[in-house]
């Protein structure tokens, strides 16, 4: 069993480690992993054997606490308790910090002051006044050390388990100070009860109740500036958590109800209004809007969703209204997987956390050792000088604390799964981002991953007894009854051109070769080059054609009637846009790029010469997949694998390092060690540049914090003494100390601002249209014989309604159901939101007419608005580019307020506020260099 645990008492890498330590020799322990920046250890263990407070008493025996989670905490809940302790924290810190500083201030201005000529009260001047001098300053720094009386609880108690922390350096060096200052006053007193001011004078400058009240004050501050940046490392969840809506509006024989998220059920009907968080996951089963991804994928333009389409919980509803059912709630929505995957991430430890571990476990009690040699060295080298050899051990103790070397790899680690998980990038685990980082060779999946996934058309050949679309509608009108992932394919294209089916009569599939049917009274078949030979069709020049196209890696069917081949349409599984450029980004990176797929030769290799992948593995069995990830490890590479299918799950868990695409298989996103959201294979490339920045990130603290000890102890050891009269005062090293771990910080969140050189936020420019350099464009069809341009447009108004009253969905649908009704109104546009209703009109209907419709449904028209329409039929326009232009040219006429384009019917239909000519509109249209030939 694997269980989380709240581990209290921890200040160290130190601490974390002897934890990790005393849990882990427990019998019945597998693992026990500790995170002092999360305060938090996963265990894992026999249930058979040990219970969980078993665990929690090996903590609490080794000197500090631990306690269980609540178990029945929710996605958006879970994080709320960790938020109110760190606050409750830094609220504790600040409050010690600030009246620590109201202590210390008057303490270092007694004991400093007079230095510096500062003017001092009469009775702390002069030797005669030394032990009220002292008494003063002792009184001053006992409020500092009870406020702070934690790295005393802390520190000595550790001590005596034998495994000195931090704490325990600051505790020893403080107290220290403090009991040698409490005998200096002492040693005064008996001077001046005795006549001997040379004793008094001696120590009357001896006392180290200011360094005591520096180093604790000191400490406390960079602790509060740490915990401060360390909140800051868990932004990127928090601020997904806080997407979340606390309730839901769930539909209950209908009447509209709304509860606390946490008691959704799966197969709830849920209502979603433009701008609202969706609370779960679900499918949609009425309505369509466009929903705001970004929170989940990092994909900045909203998505179209429709009935049958999937939501997640924290996405947002932007536009429309719709209704979905619940089918994963509570710990099983997607949000809460993705905050459960980073949360165990930023548990879990790297390799070199490990390593910074064990060196922080052993590095406290090996200073205490330093820091004793150090002073009895100095008490023997100044003739038994108490004050100079307790000066160089308690500097030598306060400067070692090794909080920078703990903090180096966690706080990297936590910022760097949060920005994965905030661009859409979900990494398990700690030692999937520090090996990804060391990977040389990516092996890619070839379908869903490189490409789309499903077949579509490519080409159409025709002949010259049929045109494009003639070709088309006929090879529909074919394989329309077929279930042939080809024949979907081309009825798909069909559908996009809008092209008019017709029933077929006698259809038969002939296994491997194609289809054949009756159309018209004619028999036509369509298939592979196998079946028109065996028919006996006159193949004419489409022969070498088909070859072409097939080298291009993609399918020819070929289509006939009983006589001769009409044409040829091509099929293909097309990569996806950003395949090509993931490929040239991970050659960028220089790693070596290898395609796995169970295609065709011929296939395989065209679509790598497509994309510029120059190895590739063809014909392998999807259990073969393993087995060639392990050829090329045994090669001495690291490989690093994406694959979307069940196929790959194996493979995926043999690489060094998975990474699945979001929307693959469970299964293969079960066996993955990194999740792209997006399925854009760009993040893959993005994932090895936010490896290699985090685990620099992690060198550079680790280098500074062993730099930092490496130099600052000799230095507070006095080594330099001797040379360079060099030696370091405790308040110094105590500041020194602080300053150390608030820099490895600082450097781990640089992390934050990290962004891939790969992705950009620029939207993709359109391709430049052909037509720009030629006289005709390439892409121009002509239209079968007959076939009229449809879906021109017509004469359409638009009004616009603000109704009063409208509560709920069955507010609008009242109002919807009254305005259908009226003569003239071919469509009804309500929102619930602006409270208002658009009517297209078909002829001239009266505002009154409308008005009174709504009034008897039981609502108030309070500014009824109207816009008109004019729809021009437009030749030239050929492709997007020239729509564009279009448009552009259009939309900068005055009182024109919007423009919708349509290439299929080669019209503009432009949304006016106030009257245009005619002639304004077919001017603008003849300077972007197309003609009008009809308004309407």
């Amino acid at each position: 069993m694997k269980q989380t645990f709240n581990i209290t008492g921890m200040t160290c890498s130190a601490c974390s480690s002897h934890v990790e330590k005393a849990v882990n020799k427990v019998p019945g322990v597998k693992q026990a992993t500790v995170n002092l920046l999360t305060n938090s250890m996963v265990a894992e263990y026999d249930e058979g054997q040990l219970t969980a407070q078993d665990i929690v008493k090996a903590v609490v025996e080794s000197g500090y606490g631990a306690s269980l989670p609540d178990s029945g905490s929710k996605a958006k809940s879970r994080a709320k308790p960790q938020n109110q302790v760190m606050e409750e924290e830094m609220a504790n810190m600040k409050h010690r910090m600030i009246w620590s500083f109201v202590f210390l201030i008057p303490l270092f201005y007694i004991s400093m002051g007079h230095m510096m000529g500062a003017p001092l009260p009469a009775f702390l001047l002069g030797l005669e006044n030394a032990v009220a001098f002292g008494l003063t300053q002792l009184l001053l720094v006992l409020p500092i050390m009870y406020l702070n009386d934690k790295y005393y609880k802390v520190g000595f108690k550790t001590l005596i388990h034998g495994a000195p922390n931090m704490d325990s350096l600051i505790a020893v060096g403080s107290a220290a100070a403090v009991v040698y200052g409490v005998f200096a006053i002492y040693q005064m007193g008996w001077g001046l009860s005795h006549g001997d001011m040379a004793l008094v004078g001696k120590y009357h400058m001896d006392l180290y109740f200011e360094g005591a009240g520096m180093i604790l004050t000191l400490v406390t501050m960079g602790k509060f500036l740490e915990t401060r940046s360390k909140g800051k490392t868990g932004e990127a969840i928090t601020r997904l958590m806080d997407l979340a809506p606390k309730t839901a509006t769930v539909l209950w024989d209908g009447v509209e109800t709304e509860i606390p998220v946490e008691e959704v059920r799966v197969g709830d009907r849920i209502v979603v209004r433009p701008g609202q968080s969706i609370p779960v996951d679900g499918v949609i089963v009425e309505g369509q809007s466009a929903v705001d991804e970004s929170a989940l994928t990092g994909e900045s333009l909203p998505v179209d969703k429709g009935p049958g389409d999937k939501v997640a919980a924290a996405t947002i509803n932007k536009s429309g209204f719709f209704t979905f059912e619940a089918d994963r709630v509570g710990e099983d929505t997607t949000l809460a997987q993705m905050i459960r995957l980073v949360e165990e991430a930023s548990a879990s430890k790297a390799p070199i956390a490990k390593m910074a571990d064990k060196v922080a476990g052993v590095f406290v009690p090996v200073v205490m050792v330093i820091a004793a040699v150090t002073a009895v060295v100095w008490l023997f080298a100044t003739g038994f000088d108490v004050t100079r050899a307790l000066t160089a051990g308690v500097s030598v103790l306060v400067i070692s604390c090794p909080c920078a070397l703990g903090l180096a790899t966690p706080v990297a680690i936590m910022v760097g799964t949060g920005k994965g998980a905030e661009n859409g990038i979900l990494i398990k685990s700690a030692e999937a981002l520090e090996t990804l980082h060391t990977i040389d060779t990516v092996v890619l999946d070839k379908t869903g991953t490189l490409t789309q996934g499903k077949p579509v058309v490519t080409d159409i050949l025709s002949g010259s007894e049929i045109d494009e679309e003639g070709l088309l509608t006929l090879a529909a009108c074919l394989e329309g009854p077929s279930e042939h992932p080809l024949a979907t394919a081309i009825v798909e294209e069909s559908k996009a051109r809008r092209l008019k089916l017709a029933a077929v009569e006698g259809f038969s599939a002939v296994h491997g070769r194609g289809v054949r049917a009756t159309l018209q009274g004619k028999v036509f078949m369509g298939g592979n080059r196998a079946m028109m030979e065996e028919a006996g069709v006159e193949l004419g020049d489409f022969v070498p054609k088909a070859e072409a196209l097939a080298g291009q890696g993609k399918t020819p069917l070929y289509f006939a009637d009983e006589k001769r081949v009409l044409g040829v349409v091509a099929v293909a599984d097309t990569p996806k846009p950003t395949s090509a450029k993931a490929v040239a980004a991970f050659r960028e990176l220089g790693l070596d790029v290898v395609m796995l797929t169970g295609d065709n030769r011929r296939t395989a290799d065209a679509i790598g010469r497509e994309l510029g992948v120059t190895q590739v593995m063809a014909e392998v069995l999807p259990q073969d997949k393993e087995r060639k990830v392990y050829e090329l490890q045994q090669q001495g590479r690291k490989v690093a694998m994406v694959g979307d299918g069940i196929n790959d799950a194996p493979a995926l868990a043999r690489a060094d390092v998975g990474l699945a695409i979001g929307a693959g298989t469970d299964v293969a996103i079960e066996s993955a060690d990194i999740v792209l959201m997006k399925s854009d294979l760009l993040d893959a490339a993005a994932a090895v540049e936010l490896s290699r920045a985090t685990i620099r990130t992690i060198k550079e603290g680790l280098f500074w914090a062993f730099f930092y000890n490496t130099l600052g102890i000799p230095l507070a050891a006095g080594v330099f003494y001797p040379f360079l009269q060099w030696q370091l005062n405790p308040m110094f090293a105590a500041a020194a100390m602080s300053l150390s771990s608030v820099t490895v910080v600082t450097n781990a969140l640089r992390l934050r601002f990290f962004k891939s050189k790969f992705r950009s936020d620029v939207p993709a420019q359109p391709t430049p249209c052909p037509c720009d350099t030629q006289d005709t464009c390439p892409l121009e069809v002509s239209a079968p014989e007959g076939a009229e341009i449809e879906n021109k447009g017509e004469d359409t108004m638009n009004k616009t309604l603000i109704i009063e009253g409208m509560m709920c969905a069955h507010c609008t649908g009242r109002v919807e159901q009254a305005l259908s009704a009226i003569d003239g109104v071919s469509a009804v546009e309500m929102s619930l939101e602006n409270k208002s209703a658009t009517v297209t009109l078909t002829k001239d209907v009266a505002d009154q007419v409308l008005i009174d419709a709504v009034t008897e449904a039981g609502y108030q028209v309070v500014d009824p608005k109207g816009e008109a329409k004019k729809t021009m039929i437009i030749e030239g326009m050929m492709c997007a580019h020239c729509t564009g232009r279009v448009e552009q040219a259009l939309s900068a006429i005055d009182g024109v307020s919007a423009v919708e384009m349509s290439l299929e019917g080669k019209s503009a239909t432009v949304t006016l506020e106030k009257d245009v000519a005619d002639q304004t509109l077919t001017d603008a249209v003849t300077e972007a260099g197309y003609q009008v030939v009809e308004i309407r």
